[in-house]
């Protein structure tokens, strides 16, 4: 290409792209196609967005290039003050109080499991006398430390039975192995723990299996997935109890991400022009029961609206309509089903920071009123409000703000201080034409802010497919969705996961005969009761 002459623009539709990543494949090594292949669907996602302008350059800067904090502190940095600046009054530096000896970052209350081991003084005793004095002695609560130690994630032995054989007929006699040798290769708890690693942690097999191999305990990555799969065939009554828990959820929050499966990506490429869809997604979805909350995941071609119709239809009809909240997308709303639509206060405060450096000072006043509304939030949780509570604390504290924040919004269209297409007119109009949704918490009991908790939860998805790259069949990704989900679960009701999906191997039986006494949150009182029968 000569210089200064613009490249040539080859457009290619999505179908014609996977046809092309299919020639590929047959061609490059699997390293160099899996870069070829992010590369040009990188390519194709910019030219798209640019095309589209459905997002800004400084939104495309951070999705490129990292992501950058949102919060208020940091678009707007506040100057320093005279006194504080170098050569000022007061120019030493702040005194740091030194840490006292053994305060870590957490106290050994938190090292929940770890193994405690109780040490007795090797002279005193509680009752006896004090060798100091003719006082007597009494218990108080015990020095605690702290002692961590590394070890392979699979550490393995090898039982070496004894074989004596008979000089004259030959018989051979075997030394019986002990019962903690038990009776195959794998623990059920292998399994498990494999998925941990996977699904809970990002870690891909084949970088277990080589850690694996560096230790001198090889685990190849198929005999990884072989136990992952087997595992997974115990779960999966659990993991429908779970659809069905999170059902009957007050609130119900979702929203999707892109996925590769490489089975369904061959199935749409061989459809041609003929498929209906040709993208393919992950669903986080939440539910808030009374005092529980539950995860869900489900990965295919279905949106995050139609994954919600899915959970809805074994909803007990009885109850009222829940709450749902996502960000403005219609795919994310359900299409079968009534409910109580709530839309994420973060969706509509980002568009402001993507265009806060053209116009700074229209955007100040929007991001600082909506973090008043977030610190009047903060105060509710803090003082425990109920539903009621909080509603007329929003409604006595936020609502002021956010009436004069609609006002001013308003008056910048009216008076036309501010050019539609521009993106803080675009900005605007997407926060008044969706006013009523994005404030749902000032006249409806119970109804959260934003979309936050399930976009974290969309992280576990991200991280396995930044990792991992992709499920190479359905089946993959069902065993990913079924992990993903009593994982996540458990840590959204700090309950450890392998002691959970540990006690569902231990109990079988019980765990089929009745799934809702098993989940994360009863499964203790269930062990409990096993273990006295």
């Amino acid at each position: 290409m000569a210089k200064g002459k613009a490249p040539e623009v080859v457009c290619l539709s999505t179908v014609e792209l996977e046809q092309l990543l299919a020639q590929l494949s047959a061609v490059l090594p699997a390293p160099t196609y899996q870069l070829v292949e992010s590369l040009l669907r990188t390519l194709r996602w910019l030219m798209e967005a640019l095309e589209k302008k459905s997002s800004t350059l400084a939104r495309l800067q951070r999705v490129l290039f990292g992501s950058q904090t949102e919060k208020a502190e940091q678009i707007f940095p506040k100057e320093a003050s005279p006194a504080s600046s170098p050569g000022g009054a007061d120019s030493s530096p702040p005194q740091t109080k030194a840490k006292r000896r053994g305060h870590g970052r957490h106290g050994a209350n938190r090292y929940t499991g770890a193994e405690r081991i109780a040490v007795p003084h090797p002279q005193l005793s509680a009752g006896g006398p004090c060798p100091d004095c003719a006082g007597k002695l009494s218990a108080k609560a015990p020095a605690q430390v702290v002692c961590i130690r590394a070890q392979p994630i699979f550490p393995a032995r090898v039982y070496e039975a004894q074989v004596l054989r008979c000089n004259l007929c030959g018989k051979l006699f075997t030394a019986p192995l002990p019962p903690e040798a038990g009776l195959s290769k794998y623990d059920p708890s292998v399994g498990d723990m494999l998925a941990l690693l996977r699904y809970g942690a990002g870690l891909p097999m084949y970088r277990i299996a080589k850690l694996q191999k560096d230790f001198g305990v090889p685990l190849p990555a198929s005999t990884q997935w072989e136990l992952v799969e087997a595992a997974a065939q115990q779960h999966e009554v659990m993991y429908d109890a779970l659809i069905e828990a999170g059902a009957q959820g007050k609130i119900l929050y979702n929203d999707d991400t892109h996925m590769r499966v490489q089975s369904l990506r061959k199935q749409i490429i061989q459809a041609g022009a003929d498929s209906e869809r040709t993208g393919i997604f992950t669903t986080s979805l939440l539910s808030e029961l009374e005092g529980h909350k539950v995860g869900l995941f489900f990965t295919g071609q279905n949106h995050a609206g139609e994954n919600l119709d899915r959970l809805l239809k074994r909803r007990a009809g009885a109850l009222s309509q829940p709450l749902h909240m996502c960000d403005a997308l219609a795919r994310n709303e359900s299409k079968e089903f009534e409910t109580i639509l709530c839309n994420c206060l973060c969706h509509g405060r980002r568009h402001f920071v993507d265009v806060v450096s053209s116009f700074p000072e229209q955007c100040r006043q929007v991001i600082q009123s909506l973090g008043e509304v977030y610190h009047y939030e903060a105060q509710a949780k803090e003082r425990h409000l109920s539903d009621a509570q909080r509603l007329g604390f929003h409604q006595e504290h936020s609502q002021p703000v956010l009436e004069r924040l609609h006002q001013w919004m308003s008056q910048q269209i009216e008076q036309k201080n501010v050019e539609p297409n521009s993106g803080l007119g675009e900005a605007i109009h997407y926060m008044l034409k969706r006013w009523d949704a994005l404030t749902r918490f000032l006249t409806v009991p119970g109804a959260p802010l934003d979309n936050n908790i399930c976009e974290r939860a969309l992280k576990m998805a991200i991280l396995h497919r930044k990792n991992s790259l992709s499920y190479k069949t359905q089946r993959g990704a069902e065993v990913g969705d079924l992990y993903m989900s009593l994982i996540h679960t458990c840590r959204l009701n700090d309950i450890n996961p392998f002691d959970y999906l540990r006690a569902l191997q231990e109990h079988p039986d019980a765990v089929r005969k009745d799934p809702r006494q098993w989940l994360p949150w009863t499964y203790r009182q269930s062990v409990a009761a096993a273990d006295t029968s």
